[in-house]
């Protein structure tokens, strides 16, 4: 079974390459999948195996 997180980044005007990848390393480590993000970063849907 899956589960999903939909996330909308706060990035600012400075940085903002760095701190997507940041952002995305995160949840990669905690084991979020992303399967989508939305034009403009305005959201972010991430999926992991609710049963890991």
């Amino acid at each position: 079974m899956k589960e999903y997180k939909v996330v909308k980044p706060k990035l600012g005007l400075h940085n903002r390459y760095q701190k997507m990848e940041d952002l995305l390393n995160q949840y990669a480590r905690e084991g979020w999948v992303v399967k989508h993000i939305a034009e403009s970063w305005i959201h972010i849907v991430l999926e992991r195996d609710k049963n890991r």
